[in-house]
């Protein structure tokens, strides 16, 4: 059994699952890409040895075409965020560089790089695990859904090349609008566009969302009370008298509305002429 599964994995190039109940399925649960062990009158043997343990064979048909599908779709956009959330600061560092002479200065600093991966984004971005685009009811009736899987297309280098550009945009957009905005002091040109950073990927989570749970709602809501909060906490980073004037305000909101609405109106086009499968069925 062990042979067969590397004889399909070598002549086919596709990823193999194989499904055991005995002890005599143990080599060939471990050949496999993907294991699926049975728990039933011959032992355990075969759901130790397994990636994935069920108690019975019907259930192989939700942990495909539902977890399965629900686990590859929430990873390839979890890592492709992630990669834009570390990819569009390091674009507003390197625009910064190119203004200022390519000056040795570090835009953001400490405490602000430190925030910025953790309490300020964390909660949002890891919340896209919690996303569904489709109720398990219609993954369930219509398996059509996870054949599409098989072509790629949430997780390839078209998409990759995507999200890149998407974070050169914002990023360059982020750092020359607020250095267009600059007001005399170099701490409002990073109050200004840290400021602008936060909002603009709490608004790319909302725009990634299909479903939205209570947990991706208080996710959003709390990162930004945090930053809010910790304007006051951290005035070595910000100009608290400057902040609370309208100018700050106007100007963060028109850097995130140059950020982040030009990819809604795109996103709402292409769903309007090219919607995606699963929007054929909701």
């Amino acid at each position: 059994k062990a042979d067969i599964v590397r004889l399909l994995q070598r002549h086919t190039r596709a990823r193999v699952l194989a499904v055991g109940d005995g002890g005599n399925d143990v080599s060939m649960i471990q050949a496999a890409d993907v294991g699926v062990g049975l728990v039933g009158r011959e032992g355990k043997q075969a759901s130790l040895a397994a990636d994935f343990s069920v108690l019975q064979f019907s259930y192989l048909g939700r942990l495909l075409l539902w977890h399965g599908r629900n686990s590859y779709k929430r990873s390839a956009k979890l890592a492709q965020f992630v990669i834009h959330r570390g990819l569009i600061i390091s674009i507003m560092q390197v625009v910064f560089s190119a203004l200022f002479y390519f000056a040795p200065i570090a835009l953001f600093q400490g405490m602000l790089l430190v925030g910025y991966t953790t309490v300020y984004t964390m909660a949002p971005v890891f919340s896209l695990v919690l996303d569904r685009d489709v109720s398990e009811d219609i993954a369930m009736l219509y398996p059509e859904l996870y054949a599409e899987l098989t072509k790629g297309r949430a997780l390839s280098f078209k998409t990759f090349f995507m999200w890149l550009l998407i974070s050169i945009y914002q990023g360059g957009a982020l750092m020359m609008i607020a250095v267009w905005l600059f007001d005399t002091e170099f701490i409002h040109v990073v109050s200004i566009a840290f400021t602008g950073l936060v909002l603009n990927e709490l608004l790319m989570v909302a725009l990634e969302i299909r479903t939205w749970h209570r947990w991706v709602i208080w996710s959003i809501l709390g990162s930004l009370a945090i930053y809010i909060a910790s304007i006051w906490v951290l005035p070595a980073y910000f100009d608290v008298s400057f902040i609370v004037t309208p100018a700050f305000v106007w100007k963060t909101l028109v850097i995130t509305a140059v950020s982040s609405v030009p990819l809604y109106i795109i996103k709402l086009i292409r769903r309007i002429y090219a919607p995606p499968a699963y929007a054929k069925l909701t």
